[in-house]
């Protein structure tokens, strides 16, 4: 029998979910890193054996109070994904509370789909404080399996794929079985760059960026090596953002590209020429038509 079936993470910003779903397909299929709010779209990555298809999807984590039209589409892909799971995950972790009304909470309580509760970063707490949350947890939703896990460091991860395969219905190959994701490489290219940026800027900075990829085109070599040439727009929220962005005779954008072209050249495996440029394109979160551009 074939098993196949979509399976959704949710939970709030920075509990852990993209790493989660890197740790299960065992690619770098979402942008990670310490800030919250990191991942702006749904992202589907794909892990297949020779008698199961698990369809991995990464959402956003759930605002409760958005600022921006770009908050309220990044909300609009968590509440898609009620509709069409096969089984749910919802990532948590220790330090994290939900009051009894939570709106989320409610949704849960009336899911149709299989429900897990993974409770990440276990690594943080001791067994005593473990057993606690997993009995705080048993009473607030529905659960078919609760799972203490660690993402980051792939404690019990195995057994988690195991448990999702084991809760699949039957069906069929919705992907090749070598296809690992539904989007193309220059959209995790975009990514990688605004990781960068996220790393490297502070404040209010890299949550006032999109990246757009202007030009990706493969073909050409050099010095007998494949060569990518990339051309990217980065877009700010204002205009005092654009210096910020470039530093002082360029010297910030120079070393960010610097660091985004070498982690691109190794998510690639191959050279890479990457041109960056900084465009101001005001109060874009808010811009409903510019959005739906950029896939929002």
């Amino acid at each position: 029998m074939h098993r196949s079936g979509f399976i959704n993470i949710i939970g709030r910003p920075n509990v852990g979910k993209s790493t989660l779903m890197n740790a299960l397909v065992g690619e770098r299929m979402s942008i990670i890193t310490s800030k919250p709010q990191t991942t702006r779209h749904r992202i589907i990555g794909i892990l297949s054996g020779d008698d199961f298809q698990m369809i991995f999807s990464d959402t956003p984590g759930l605002i409760s109070d958005p600022s921006y039209k770009m908050q309220e589409a990044m909300n609009r892909f968590v509440a898609g994904t009620f509709d069409d799971a096969d089984l749910m995950l919802f990532v948590t972790e220790p330090a994290e509370q939900y009051a009894d009304d939570d709106p989320l909470i409610a949704r849960l309580q009336n899911l149709k789909a299989p429900l897990f509760l993974l409770i990440n970063k276990i690594d943080t707490i001791d067994e005593a404080a473990l057993l606690q949350l997993i009995d705080h947890w048993k009473e607030r939703a529905p659960f078919a399996e609760i799972v203490p896990i660690s993402a980051l460091q792939k404690l019990n991860t195995e057994r988690l794929l195991e448990l999702i395969k084991s809760y699949l219905p039957e069906g069929p190959e919705y992907y090749p079985k070598d296809q690992l994701t539904d989007r193309p490489e220059r959209f995790f290219v975009g990514e990688i760059i605004r990781e960068k940026i996220l790393e490297r800027y502070h404040q209010e900075i890299p949550y006032s960026v999109e990246v757009a990829i202007e030009s990706f085109k493969e073909g050409e070599t050099r010095a007998g090596e494949p060569l990518v040439r990339i051309e990217a727009l980065i877009y700010v929220d204002r205009k005092s953002q654009k210096p910020i962005l470039i530093g002082k005779n360029g010297a910030a954008i120079k070393q960010l590209g610097t660091e985004a072209r070498q982690a691109i050249e190794t998510w690639l495996e191959q050279k890479v020429f990457l041109e960056l440029h900084v465009k101001v394109r005001e109060n874009w979160r808010n811009d409903e038509q510019q959005l739906r551009r950029w896939g929002y």
